[in-house]
């Protein structure tokens, strides 16, 4: 990522996107922080301090905090994905989670779709419990993300696959 500023308004489209997962009794599950501007760095700071207060020393490293502290450096915003659960619960929770991840997905599609750049990720304490706490989000509730978003100089590549589709597939006819 090249540190280049994506509209407010490219964002709030791109989220719109995430709008139409699907999803099971209309619960909506999907939530999303958005970070933008100077917020990008405050996050990061934050998550590399959450890491380090809630690390066993054992387990701590200063090259993982240094990294967390510093991904987000050309990043144009940050957006923290979570599963909202509802309070009555009736859907199971996989279902909510699932409906969540295709909301980000549909995210990152649109992203890809106008060249912008995103990277998901699930490290440092994306799904401990002190990040949430951080965030004010329920006991029930799943961090499922957290997206940096922005332009890149370089083209964006086609995806590839380790494991051939054929592989993946069994028909029953």
């Amino acid at each position: 990522m090249n540190g280049n500023t994506i509209p407010d308004e490219q964002i709030m489209e791109l989220l719109s996107l995430a709008d139409w997962a699907p999803t099971h009794a209309r619960t909506e599950p999907w939530r999303f922080i958005v970070f933008g501007d100077e917020q990008v760095d405050e996050f990061c700071i934050t998550h590399a301090r959450l890491y380090k207060e809630h690390t066993p020393a054992a387990s701590f490293t200063k090259e993982k905090q240094d990294k967390l502290l510093r991904i987000g450096d050309n990043a144009s915003h940050v957006i923290l994905c979570y599963m909202k659960r509802v309070s009555n619960h009736k859907i199971p929770e996989i279902e909510e989670i699932s409906a969540t991840a295709c909301a980000i997905q549909n995210l990152l599609l649109g992203a890809a779709a106008r060249g912008i750049a995103t990277f998901w990720s699930t490290g440092g304490l994306t799904h401990h419990p002190a990040m949430k706490a951080h965030f004010g989000l329920g006991a029930d509730d799943c961090i499922l993300g957290i997206l940096y978003l922005g332009y890149s100089d370089q083209l964006l590549t086609e995806g590839s696959r380790m494991i051939p589709l054929e592989e993946k597939i069994r028909w029953v006819r």
